[in-house]
């Protein structure tokens, strides 16, 4: 057991959460004495109840072999790493983080140690977590109440009956075919969407990607984390993408069909197959919205996609300096001032062009990383801010990004959060791709 320097405690020291850890065979339980820990970059705190929310529903608990968990020992006043349990000496502690259902911003991660030759944790985000008076609770901020991936309105039975309907209604059709292993094999939230009818609708259809992201969800090369589904294999005709499309714009009211999913690589690889497809959409309807998730490598590309009716635009990206958004994309053939000319480019043509921030607290919330995204900001007037947490080992990607440039001590994401909205009113905040009825909410509030 090791102890370091006792933080700045809270004003009330009862709304202290209280630990959350597991045991060797994985069992979770909460630890008395001990509270629960957050941590952003190199400063750790004790979690209490006004910092946190209730868990969401959905949300999953994991425990993390090879780690130690930080706790804050409320007998010292200090932080400690515990390698095993206090009340049963020999027996080995793992510490608990939560992955949070989507909409939810995490504010804090886990607080752990590695051990001496850890594995690479698989790829989700890892959140602080803990237990206050009866229930587990989360180091978030909510930033998308909207229910698209709520667990509860995806029910199994509804799913299948949605699959059971596509395959007599579109046979032969091998995009409905992949869809749906997405949906039941991998879980897929926008698969399960699509065959009930609601929301966004994927359309994957690129094999390749010019980018070599390190956390990939589709393809992971080195062998030291495993990817989270299968890449897709085929390339879809513009036909069958097209089917798939106007099946659920036919159906569902505002809307969105979207290409760049995480079954796929980049669909600027594909645009010889997407801008056909997009053109035989819109030649039956001009209701929905077509958009387009990608990294926005290739300007020289993009034009074709919006002369063909592509909609809206969201561009991925973990930070808007070249050298740590190169550090985790890794591009191939292509540079960070691309993927400034395709934004450029697609607010010049009408286009709603969203990012899709990829935040990890300790590194987003950096103030290096907030002036240059203000800057960005400032200088690339786009619509709408996509929340998302960063799904890869939280201490192997701030090893990265200060390995890539120089960085201060964290301000806190809610205060990021905070600091974007009162400096940028007319942007949009969220997790969802919106339809276009919803694309400027804020200009038509005034």
């Amino acid at each position: 057991m090791r102890s370091s320097k006792a933080p700045r405690l809270p004003k009330t020291s009862g709304s202290l959460l209280t630990a959350v850890v597991a045991g060797a065979s994985g069992e979770i339980f909460e630890l008395e004495g001990y509270a629960a820990v957050g941590m952003d970059g190199q400063r750790m705190t004790p979690l209490t109840a006004d910092q946190t929310q209730k868990m969401p529903y959905g949300s999953e608990l994991m425990f993390l072999p090879d780690r130690m968990p930080i706790l804050h020992n409320l007998s010292t006043g200090k932080l400690e790493t515990l390698r095993e349990n206090p009340y049963q000496p020999g027996n080995p502690l793992f510490p608990v983080a939560v992955f949070n259902s989507p909409g939810y911003v995490v504010t804090q991660n886990c607080a752990y140690q590695e051990a001496l030759n850890a594995r690479i944790l698989p790829l989700f985000s890892y959140g602080a977590v803990g237990w206050h008076r009866g229930r587990f609770r989360s180091a978030v901020t909510l930033v998308d109440s909207e229910p698209r991936q709520d667990l509860r309105f995806m029910k199994p039975e509804d799913v299948k009956k949605g699959i059971k309907a596509l395959r007599k209604q579109i046979p032969a059709n091998r995009l409905r075919a992949h869809l749906e292993h997405c949906a039941m094999t991998y879980g897929c939230p926008a698969g399960k969407n699509f065959f009930l009818g609601r929301y966004e609708a994927p359309l994957p259809t690129s094999k390749s990607c010019n980018a070599r992201c390190l956390g990939c969800l589709s393809l992971q090369q080195d062998g030291s984390v495993s990817n989270s589904q299968e890449r897709i294999a085929f390339t879809p005709t513009p036909g069958e993408i097209a089917e798939i499309a106007l099946y659920h714009i036919h159906r569902v009211k505002a809307a969105v069909v979207s290409f760049g999913q995480g079954c796929e690589g980049d669909p600027l690889m594909a645009a010889d197959v997407i801008a056909p497809a997009i053109r035989l959409i819109r030649s039956k309807t001009l209701e929905g919205t077509i958009n387009i998730n990608t990294n926005a490598g290739r300007p020289e590309i993009l034009g074709t996609l919006i002369d063909a009716g592509m909609d809206s635009m969201r561009v991925s990206m973990n930070s808007v300096r070249s050298s740590c958004y190169k550090a985790y994309f890794r591009p191939k053939g292509y540079d960070f001032q691309d993927v400034e000319a395709s934004i450029d480019l697609a607010i010049s043509r009408g286009c709603h062009v969203a990012i899709n921030y990829l935040n990890c607290p300790g590194f987003t919330d950096t103030p290096e990383e907030v002036e240059a995204l203000i800057g960005f900001l400032s200088s690339h007037p786009l619509h709408f801010i996509q929340w998302r947490n960063l799904n890869f080992d939280p201490l192997r990607y701030l090893k990265e990004m200060h390995a890539a440039a120089a960085h201060n001590r964290p301000i806190g994401m809610k205060t990021v959060l905070e600091r974007i909205q009162e400096r940028f009113p007319d942007i949009s905040h969220g997790y969802f791709n919106p339809p276009k009825e919803r694309f400027y909410p804020q200009r038509m509030a005034r």
